[in-house]
């Protein structure tokens, strides 16, 4: 575990004597996915007790950690955070939301790609899903999901095992989905990867809510293809160079209202 983390986190909360046969490649993954709850917080992305960012766990490919249900980002911490399996029981921790399990466990069952699944109900993503055109390819943020980026129409809660199916089929091999009505879904390699492409995405959608109906100019399709796939030479190292700089911003957050 990086030294950085301590200073995120209370001596208390990285405390891990109470989870069984808890590795070292579980704590680490625990660290990170409890920074990015805070990071989403402090973004403004949560909403209340709702929604949900979940990991898998490196070395037991068939379990994963996602909030339970009943606490905000910012009261998740690396030692609260629910195992859970791919049939959805839970192996260590409080219970969760029934739909945040029907999305998360069907994303890791379906996609082991997606190592990190954030699923929110972002303002601003919300807003472009309703929007008939979707994102439009008007900004440089906007065009990391030019070709990356699917859509799931609205079919009530996600409580339906229907729902299941038409979600996976959408999201397809993309790592990007609005969810129409609903909110957004990213899938990141790592979890440093999904938080870039959260807040890329977020921002793309500010963006385009910005412009409104007025007269916009738009990249041809060459220019459109073109810069996705410049910014995606280097989409390994998405959320990696950034990483250290958002926790020292979550630092200084969490220094500043305490």
């Amino acid at each position: 575990m990086e030294a950085i983390y301590q200073s995120v986190f209370k001596p208390s909360e990285l405390d891990f004597s109470n989870i069984p046969h808890i590795t070292e490649q579980e704590i680490n993954r625990r660290v990170e996915l409890a920074a990015c709850y805070r990071l989403a917080a402090m973004y403004g992305w949560d909403d209340h007790i709702y929604t949900h960012i979940s990991a898998a766990i490196p070395d037991a490919s068939d379990t994963y950690l996602i909030n339970p249900f009943g606490l905000l980002f910012s009261e998740v911490a690396p030692n609260n955070l629910a195992k859970v399996n791919l049939k959805g029981d839970i192996i260590y921790g409080e219970a969760i939301n029934k739909t945040g399990f029907m999305i998360h466990g069907a994303v890791h069952r379906h996609r082991p790609d997606a190592q990190c699944v954030m699923h929110l109900h972002n303002n601003s993503a919300i807003a472009v899903s309703v929007l008939q055109t979707g994102l439009l390819p008007i900004s440089q943020h906007a065009l990391r999901f030019y070709e990356d980026l699917a859509y799931c129409n609205y079919s009530g809660l996600a409580v339906d095992p229907a729902f299941e199916s038409e979600m996976i089929t959408s999201l397809s091999d993309k790592q990007a989905m609005l969810l129409r009505n609903h909110g957004s879904l990213v899938c990141g390699q790592t979890i440093q990867q999904a938080f870039y492409l959260m807040d890329t995405l977020s921002k793309a959608c500010e963006i385009q809510l910005l412009v409104g109906d007025a007269s916009r100019v738009e990249p041809s399709p060459a220019v459109c293809e073109l810069t996705f796939g410049q910014l995606l030479e280097d989409s390994h190292l998405e959320g990696q160079i950034e990483w250290p700089a958002y926790l020292r911003k979550l630092i200084h957050h969490q220094r500043n209202i305490i």
